[in-house]
């Protein structure tokens, strides 16, 4: 089970992201998750709650659980840790943003890096032979951060996700905070399209790719694209 998988079974069985938080005081909170435990001796189930706390590892005796399937011995396990007060709903300081719990524990969980469709696009370029930087500054001096990077050929590859870059095709408008989303949005389209024209009078060729887009067919374009300019800077050289 990969990582995603696992914590999205948490948070099925506890009833959301934000319900899995343990209070650490002064506003903040560790995102915690349950182990279960079978002792073949005893043929019984012991539930634990773990939590990371600056960089160290905490953990507490839940409970037994006796359910017949590992989803329900979670939910059980959950209720359990809730009811004895060790886990509680991350609350939404005064001022946030956010329109809820459930919606800041989401949106906080959003990787900046080092995403699925980052990583498929990387998985894909690599088999096509192709090596690369990541997530660095393609001009240094300019504050942009690009998700693949060819040096060589000055080639910076983007991975926007569908909601943050206003996709077309797939970006629904919040319902909830809508004026404060959709500012949000506009912003980061337009900070897209000054990164788009300040690399591009910089010398480099700009590729963006949606992340819903197929990463074998998006790699098949930045490779032809990359290798273009390698055989374009060769002959300027030659």
């Amino acid at each position: 089970m990969t990582k995603a998988a696992r914590s999205a079974e948490q948070d099925r069985a506890a009833g959301g992201l934000h319900r899995r938080a343990v209070d650490l005081g002064q506003g903040r909170y560790a995102r915690a998750s349950i182990a279960l435990r079978l002792y073949r001796s005893t043929r019984r189930i012991r539930a634990y709650l773990r939590w990371s706390d600056q960089g160290d590892t905490h953990e507490q005796y839940v409970g037994e659980v006796d359910a017949t399937t590992r989803a329900a011995n979670l939910e059980q396990a959950w209720a359990s840790a809730r009811k004895q007060g060790f886990v509680t709903d991350e609350q939404v300081p005064a001022g946030s943003w956010a329109s809820s719990p459930a919606s800041r524990a989401v949106m906080s969980a959003n990787k900046g890096r080092d995403t699925k469709p980052e990583k498929l696009l990387r998985s894909a370029l690599h088999r096509h032979g192709l090596r690369y930087r990541v997530g660095v500054r393609p001009v240094p001096d300019l504050r942009r951060t690009a998700d693949v990077v060819f040096t060589k050929s000055r080639v910076a590859v983007f991975v926007d996700g569908c909601y943050w870059h206003g996709c077309p095709e797939h970006h629904r408008p919040a319902k909830k905070g809508a004026e404060f989303w959709q500012d949000k949005i506009a912003g980061n389209r337009a900070r897209d399209a000054e990164t788009n024209e300040a690399l591009s009078s910089a010398g480099w060729l700009v590729i963006r790719v949606w992340e819903h887009e197929d990463p074998e067919q998006a790699a098949e374009e930045v490779a032809k694209a990359v290798r273009s300019r390698q055989d374009t800077s060769a002959i300027n050289q030659s």
